[in-house]
């Protein structure tokens, strides 16, 4: 089940170090990456990141960077000296705030510092399309406004973007199958959606060709996170 392993994303959604430490702990030697979010990162820092890659995990911090391009450029330098595997901006930011991103970790990796990938946000796994006409003023369907900013993050230079599983396919036909795609909003058989609008399982989004399923609540919020895990690994290794 190692192939599955490292696809899987654990978002490490708790408000203190200890107790996500002591969820990395229980999933350390299953191969899976820690994803650092808002959460965690506004309430105890980037020692927490330094924490995991000392303990061995790959990291995925998802701060969705949107600001002006000369703001991201210094963000994704410090990220970059932070020794994160992958991160993250906003799409919305335009062209020249995902290209200053890059270049944010060319000038961060030239003092030997391995460069992380960077991915772009498209649209919400928790935007449906009522939101995104309606509130965020976008017309058309969720997917072709996802393609479209996947394309510009593509000409961009980064390296991939994240949007639900259900968009994965197109994406891949507008931007190649090395195109990146990490998928939010997989929630196995029977589990609650939450607050999450376009998902799918985990078997479907293997089939459906993605690169990372982030999962978060129906491992973290499980009784026996582990079992949790191999359950949800058993069931990508079968599709």
């Amino acid at each position: 089940m190692k192939e599955a392993a490292d696809k899987v994303m654990v978002a490490l959604d708790k408000p203190d170090a200890a107790l996500a430490l002591a969820l990395a702990s229980e999933l350390y030697g299953t191969g899976c990456w820690m994803k650092v979010g808002m959460e965690l990162f506004y309430a105890v820092g980037p020692a927490i990141v330094r924490e995991l890659k000392a303990r061995g995990f790959r990291v995925f911090l998802d701060l969705k960077m949107h600001d002006i391009p000369n703001t991201v450029r210094g963000g994704a330098r410090s990220i970059t000296r932070l020794g994160v595997d992958m991160f993250n901006v906003h799409a919305a930011g335009g062209a020249a705030m995902m290209s200053a991103a890059v270049e944010g970790i060319q000038e961060a990796a030239a003092h030997t510092t391995a460069a992380p990938i960077v991915i772009a946000v498209t649209q919400l796994t928790s935007t449906s399309e009522q939101v995104l006409n309606e509130e965020i003023g976008i017309a058309g369907s969720v997917e072709d406004a996802v393609v479209r900013y996947a394309r510009f993050a593509r000409k961009a230079g980064l390296h991939g973007v994240v949007a639900s599983p259900l968009e994965v396919a197109a994406i891949k036909s507008a931007c190649g199958s090395d195109f990146i795609t990490v998928t939010p909003g997989i929630r196995p058989s029977g589990a609650d959606a939450g607050d999450q609008i376009r998902i799918t399982t985990p078997s479907d989004a293997v089939r459906g060709g993605t690169d990372y399923l982030v999962i978060g609540r129906p491992i973290t919020g499980a009784p026996r996170p582990a079992e949790a895990l191999e359950n949800i690994l058993k069931e990508m290794t079968e599709a």
